[in-house]
């Protein structure tokens, strides 16, 4: 199974919305537990959302009615949409699978 990669960060101003994307490459092996996590300069990593083998999906509440999670297992990808991004939400954005693999991360960096 291949490390996840993410994609889709960048600069955004506050209010904006970005779709964040996690692909596992070479994954012969069904997926069946994704992961969005995110890191700010000084603090420790958060989690942030995730989609459950139960099919549940879990929203931290900073994030929840903002954010929405979703996946393709089919094509081993991972979204998270976020809207009405907020400059709190400036952070590197972690992709993790089956609670093992983490991606490099994607920045996403909101401000004016």
């Amino acid at each position: 199974q291949g490390q996840p990669v993410e994609s889709g960060g960048g600069l955004v101003q506050p209010g904006g919305s970005l779709t964040l994307s996690c692909t596992v490459s070479g994954s012969s092996v069904s997926i069946t537990n994704w992961g969005w996590y995110r890191q700010a300069p000084g603090k420790e990593r958060q989690w942030v959302a995730h989609i459950l083998s139960d099919g549940k999906t879990n929203y931290h509440s900073s994030v929840k009615g903002r954010f929405t999670m979703s996946a393709d297992n089919a094509k081993a990808t991972a979204y998270l949409q976020m809207n009405n991004l907020k400059p709190e939400d400036t952070a590197m954005y972690y992709c993790n699978v089956d609670f093992r693999l983490w991606g490099q991360g994607t920045q996403v960096t909101v401000s004016e």
